[in-house]
């Protein structure tokens, strides 16, 4: 479970990093991104994270909860290697239903090092 001080939780924090941050797609995963100067203008001293996991991955709300809960675990393992303060979406594709947890580790990994969070 990611620790409360490590999530995004507003709408407005969302639509912030939708409308301002910069994205990358690796694989079965979307990382939007809203840099660390703007984040810190809101006075964020650690990195906070949102999960978007639509219907197109499964239209069961257990398949669902299960891939945001793999995604979300796979993050928190990575928390202590982060260098700045930044907020990050994390949204899924379809297919990621299918995928093996240590196939979403390595992308968030390689995904954090592209975005250069780690």
């Amino acid at each position: 479970m990611l620790p409360k001080e490590y999530r995004l939780s507003k709408k407005k924090d969302f639509d912030l990093v939708f409308k301002k941050g910069e994205s990358i797609k690796n694989g079965f995963l979307i990382f939007k991104m809203l840099k660390s100067s703007s984040a810190t203008e809101g006075g964020i001293t650690q990195s906070r994270f949102g999960f978007v996991v639509s219907k197109k991955v499964s239209m069961k709300a257990n398949v669902r909860n299960k891939v945001k809960r793999r995604v979300r675990d796979a993050v928190s393992a990575k928390l202590k290697e982060l260098k700045r303060p930044t907020d990050v979406i994390v949204i899924t594709l379809p297919g990621i239903e299918k995928k093996e947890f240590s196939e979403i580790e390595k992308t968030v990994a390689d995904s954090f090092k592209k975005l250069k969070l780690i």
